[in-house]
């Protein structure tokens, strides 16, 4: 009877402990997502997300204050939408601008927000206006080794 008692113990605890790696693998993943709080939703349209997907954080300040919801192509301006819900808590003004940025050389991609200076504040269903997309890594390097390459080959020509 002893030894039942023992083997049921060390089983919850396995159980327990194999629940706290789930839960922390999926946090440091960034595909635990816990905010019951109310939001607001807020969209913002792109010219280029890079590779920016659903549940991405959004951050002002390097604070997350929503995640992106979905993202949607416009057939009449062929452009990406992002929506995104805003926690209640965190008011931003009407002329704040969104960006795609990424963390680190090649980590995820989120979008940061910088607040503007108007008295009104974003309210459910608001577009932001000013935007920046995504720098795309194969562009930069592209347009760099073009640049080289016309100037190496200007001064050939001397």
């Amino acid at each position: 009877m002893n030894q039942r008692k023992i083997d049921l113990w060390v089983g919850i605890l396995v159980v327990l402990g194999a629940a706290a790696l789930l839960f922390l693998a999926l946090k440091a993943g960034n595909l635990l997502q816990i905010n019951w709080g109310p939001t607001y939703t807020v969209t913002a349209r792109f010219d280029n997300i890079g590779g920016l997907k659903a549940d991405a954080p959004v951050k002002s300040a390097g604070v997350v204050v929503g995640r992106v919801t979905s993202i949607t192509f416009d057939n009449q301006t062929f452009q990406a939408d992002v929506h995104m819900a805003i926690d209640q808590r965190f008011k931003f003004p009407v002329d704040t601008s969104a960006k795609i940025l990424t963390a680190g050389l090649l980590g995820d991609q989120y979008i940061d927000f910088s607040p503007g200076g108007s008295e009104k504040n974003l309210a459910n269903g608001s577009v932001i206006r000013n935007t920046q997309s995504a720098v795309v890594l194969e562009n930069l390097i592209g347009q760099f080794l073009y640049n080289k390459a016309a100037s190496s080959g200007a001064g050939d020509g001397k």
